[in-house]
């Protein structure tokens, strides 16, 4: 069978359109990977406020079904009442969270020292956890030689530097705080706004399937936030109080980096579990097995019940599955990698599963036939 020439032209212009095609498509989805990898902090301070935006609509629409009224109503009425209950934790309980706060860094750090002398003793080379070495008590002070004037002002350099990071941190931490605040005010106060804006970036012909998209993936994230903060507070009240019947000290200020160590799973829990028996170890043996028992119930609480009951229809990912993820985004991405990695990852499976059902009725379709 002979080709005519015009029929080699065409195929020929059809690879070159396919090549360029190809080439345009994967340069674009470098860039695109280059672009979220440089901004991640920027998007992951959005997509954190996207979050606060659909935890706001959620409880909004959960106080509709109780006392009606306007969506611009109930979000205020929310707003006051999350507001009042963040002003009266500060107010009744900022004194106290601060002073365990101190106490319990203390406690901790000392331990730290504790198990790195009981490490030594046995023979575990712990240098790399150089915490440095304090004078024995009744020893002679060693002899010091006063520092040179290049010295001294290479320190107060130093002192104005770190401070000067300080300062820094703690005004991008407030400043990040607000951002998220005002996006998530701005999202739950128009919802629909920004979804149909969303919607019009889609072209025409992919737009209904888009929309069962986003609509799936906003009721998903809706049911996960308010599970996850009914988690959050159970783990908080049951290990307060736990703690407390112990008597591990700090044991308010445990339970609060326990309730918020339960929005990471998996790796939360174990963080929060290890700084309460690090806290445990200055009270004793007794309390330290108290406190790992205490540990164990409510992470059996948190798995076995809890998510279960409230969450079962939220969200559906393997541990072995998700806990790699949280690992990989938590090691390019950091803390926002890892604290946001399970809805990130329950997102990507409202999209593959919509895809699969998309894939799965053409071939359906043509079996039957």
């Amino acid at each position: 069978m002979t080709v005519s020439p015009e029929d080699h032209v065409q195929a020929r212009r059809d690879l070159a359109w396919a090549i360029a095609v190809g080439g345009s498509a994967t340069v674009a989805f470098a860039g695109l990977l280059f672009f979220a990898w440089y901004f991640a902090a920027t998007l992951f301070l959005i997509f954190a406020g996207i979050l606060f935006g659909v935890f706001l609509n959620a409880v909004t629409e959960l106080l509709g079904r109780l006392v009606g009224g306007g969506h611009g109503l109930r979000l205020t009425l929310v707003c006051v009442l999350l507001a009042g209950l963040f002003a009266g934790v500060v107010v009744l309980g900022g004194s106290t969270i601060a002073d365990q706060a101190a106490s319990l860094s203390n406690t901790i750090k000392s331990q730290i020292v504790n198990v790195k002398t009981f490490l030594d003793d046995h023979g575990v080379d712990t240098s790399f956890l150089d915490l440095g070495s304090p004078e024995a008590p009744g020893a002679p002070p060693q002899p010091r030689n006063l520092p040179s004037a290049g010295a001294i002002a290479s320190g107060g350099g130093a002192i104005v530097s770190q401070t000067l990071k300080l300062i820094l941190g703690t005004i991008g931490a407030v400043g990040n705080f607000f951002i998220v605040i005002f996006l998530g005010l701005c999202f739950g106060a128009q919802p629909s706004i920004y979804r149909n804006g969303l919607l019009r970036t889609v072209p025409a012909r992919y737009r209904p399937k888009a929309t069962e998209i986003v609509n799936a993936t906003g009721e998903m994230l809706k049911r996960w936030l308010l599970a996850q903060i009914i988690t959050m507070a159970a783990v908080f009240a049951v290990t307060s109080i736990g703690l407390t019947i112990i008597g591990i000290p700090g044991a308010f200020i445990l339970g609060i980096q326990a309730g918020l160590l339960a929005f990471i799973p998996t790796i939360g829990a174990l963080l929060g579990g290890l700084i309460i028996v690090l806290a445990s170890l200055a009270s004793g043996w007794v309390a330290v097995a108290s406190a790992f028992v205490l540990f164990l119930a409510v992470h059996a609480m948190e798995s076995y019940l809890l998510t279960p009951l409230i969450q079962q229809q939220a969200i559906d990912i393997p541990p072995g599955t998700l806990f790699a993820t949280q690992i990989l985004l938590g090691i390019v991405f950091g803390l926002w990698g890892l604290a946001l990695a399970l809805p990130l990852m329950a997102i990507a499976k409202v999209v593959m599963d919509h895809w699969s059902d998309d894939s799965a009725e053409p071939a359906a379709a043509a079996a039957v036939g």
